[in-house]
């Protein structure tokens, strides 16, 4: 492990409540989405919030990475760029991007992230995007743990790897689907989620191999127990995915993933978490509890079956146990795990059918509903809401406190007064009082700890409380909590401005382009068009949102239909049929075509029209 590696947890925020939320449940950086050029569309922010997010999140050392990760069209990079300066001007401390028309504007020293939607999956595309100028790459989902550490060798640049949420089927920033059927791009942060749709697989001669199923739906990743290894291979930042979620995922999944990294830190003194502060929890995360479709590590080791939950793109929560006794509006459970009214219980029967309901009553064993379902014995049961544990949710679920250490001190005018924080931060102030001989020295004494001590709501708690004085002196209870106020708000504000982000310097050094760019480099600008020329393009094809592509590739992807459904050659699988290629999805009354490339591994996924 590399010495002094500073390890960040990042979480996602939809609004300022959730960046919030995000920080007081330990998270050590935050992205969330601008007012506009966003990838999540429906999740963009006012200036005024993410300042307020930002001045909040600098007082624990934590930074706020603002997602601008769209592709952009002409007519939009002068507002972009306006917009840049704006986020720069209240202290943001990178900025999420996909558009290298970006790179062409007059922009501030702020520093550049490359999002996931580049598509970075090889050693090539991260050596580019640093020679670009990019502090920290955004690696792709699927990128294997054995080529992290090749990437982190060769390169040496920061890098962020989603360890937990939402996965997309399609290499990201390489899906068409949703712009080619609806025209909602998901470069555009517009996607309609053609993944999560239910298909019917049919062979060459239209014969029905699978029937309306979600066949593109992956489960959700959680590699909440390979922390260890991806530290290891040289990630620095854990990233959750998750902008349009909700505060209460915010909470639960920052703080299971909060706990897993503290337990990791402490038995490695040579790694450093990226921010300060000690996160008090009220409550007991579990992952499982918050949306999840169930768990991938997606490619992380080696290609797996089971990628897909095929039944439904809905969560399906915590196994609670399996059906003992079923009537029509009641069953048993065979589970000890304590259920509530108002729970939502969902299974899969025995034909593959999703379907769920909400507990109306509890008589002992017995849970009664409203509805009529097609329940069997020994059917699993999940419960993809705990109304208890949203509950506690909801109302104060976490706190943050930086420790401080108070010194006090005595000169001819009266005393001095110092406060440090656990990131070495420091103000003194001196005060002009009178010095009055204290009749009783040891009640003095502990008065003035005690009321150096009693920090409240404030953000810090009191670490240690030093007091250097030649007598023992009497001062008034008031006075002492009148020198603690004033320092204290003179350490909040040394700590925003010491928590500002610093001027970045970009190293930009002749990135190596292709002779011929396609519409897979989403060039959708004559800034990005530009970038390329300057760097020794010959020819650019324009962004697929801006030209038309007949039969073109919609998405590719490293999960494969075939290796899902146990029919890969190289499974050896003796029970898979007999089938002819080419193989099709179809979706209200739509024909897509696939095709595997099985050097590589990858299925794509083209448009029929």
């Amino acid at each position: 492990m590399t010495m002094n590696h500073k390890v960040e947890l990042l979480s996602p925020a939809k609004n300022l409540e959730c960046g919030i939320a995000a920080i007081n449940c330990g998270a050590d950086a935050v992205y969330i989405g601008s007012p506009k050029f966003g990838a999540r569309a429906a999740a963009g922010n006012s200036i005024q919030d993410i300042e307020k997010l930002i001045n909040y999140a600098h007082l624990f050392g934590v930074k706020i990475f603002v997602a601008l990760n769209t592709i952009l069209y002409d007519n939009e990079l002068e507002e972009a760029e306006k917009l840049i300066h704006q986020l720069y001007n209240i202290g943001c401390d990178a900025l999420i991007i996909q558009d290298l028309g970006i790179l062409k504007l007059d922009i501030p020293p702020i520093a550049l992230h490359a999002s996931t939607q580049t598509d970075n999956r090889t050693v090539e595309k991260v050596q580019f995007l640093q020679n670009c100028g990019f502090e920290r790459i955004v690696l792709a989902r699927e990128t294997p743990l054995h080529l992290i550490e090749e990437i982190h060798k060769k390169t040496g640049a920061e890098l962020e790897v989603f360890v937990h949420g939402a996965l997309c089927v399609s290499y990201s920033g390489q899906c068409y689907m949703s712009h080619a059927n609806c025209g909602r791009s998901a470069n555009r942060g517009e996607c309609a989620q053609y993944c999560r749709l239910p298909y019917s697989l049919q062979d060459s001669n239209g014969n029905i191999l699978v029937k309306n199923k979600h066949l593109l739906s992956l489960k959700d990743l959680n590699r909440s127990d390979f922390l260890e290894e991806l530290i290891t291979a040289g990630v620095t930042s854990f990233k959750i995915e998750g902008r349009m979620k909700e505060s209460n995922y915010v909470k639960n999944i920052t703080a299971f993933y909060r706990k897993k990294i503290d337990t990791i830190l402490e038995n490695h003194p040579e790694k450093k978490r990226s921010s300060f502060g000690k996160t008090t929890f009220f409550f007991t995360p579990v992952a499982e509890k918050s949306f999840h479709r169930g768990n991938t590590d997606y490619f992380l080791f080696e290609r797996r079956e089971n990628m897909v939950q095929l039944s439904t793109p809905k969560s399906l929560g915590e196994y609670i146990g399996t059906i003992t006794q079923t009537q029509r509006k009641s069953i048993e459970i065979n589970s000890k795990i304590p259920l509530h009214n108002g729970d939502g219980l969902c299974f899969i029967n025995n034909k593959n059918e999703f379907s769920g309901f909400r507990i109306n009553q509890l008589k002992d064993k017995t849970i009664l509903f409203n509805e009529v379902h097609n329940l069997q014995k020994g059917d699993k049961v999940f419960r993809n809401h705990d109304h208890e544990f949203e509950k506690q949710l909801q109302s104060k679920s976490a706190e943050r406190k930086i420790a401080v250490d108070f010194h006090l001190s005595e000169n001819d005018q009266g005393v001095c007064l110092t406060a440090t924080d656990e990131s070495g931060v420091s103000v003194s102030q001196c005060f002009k009082c009178e010095k009055q001989l204290a009749e009783k020295p040891q009640l003095a004494a502990n008065t003035l700890t005690t009321q150096l001590s009693k920090l409240g709501d404030t953000i810090f708690y009191a670490n240690r409380v030093d007091i250097n004085f030649r007598h023992t002196y009497f001062f008034p209870s008031s006075q002492i909590s009148l020198w603690r106020k004033e320092l204290i708000n003179k350490l909040l504000e040394k700590l925003i401005d010491t928590n500002k982000p610093k001027p970045t310097e970009r190293q930009i050094s002749a990135p190596k382009v292709a002779e011929n760019t396609s519409f897979l480099d989403n060039i959708s600008n004559k800034n990005a068009a530009n970038f390329y020329l300057e760097n020794g393009t010959k020819n650019i094809a324009w962004a697929f949102e801006l030209d038309k592509y007949p039969k073109a590739v919609l998405m590719q992807c490293k999960y494969c239909i075939k290796y899902e459904l146990g029919w890969c050659s190289k499974q050896k699988n003796n029970n898979a049929p007999q089938i002819k290629e080419p193989l099709f999805l179809s979706y209200n009354k739509k024909l897509f075509k696939l095709k595997f490339d099985c050097g590589k591994c990858e299925m794509w996924i083209e448009s029929c029209e």
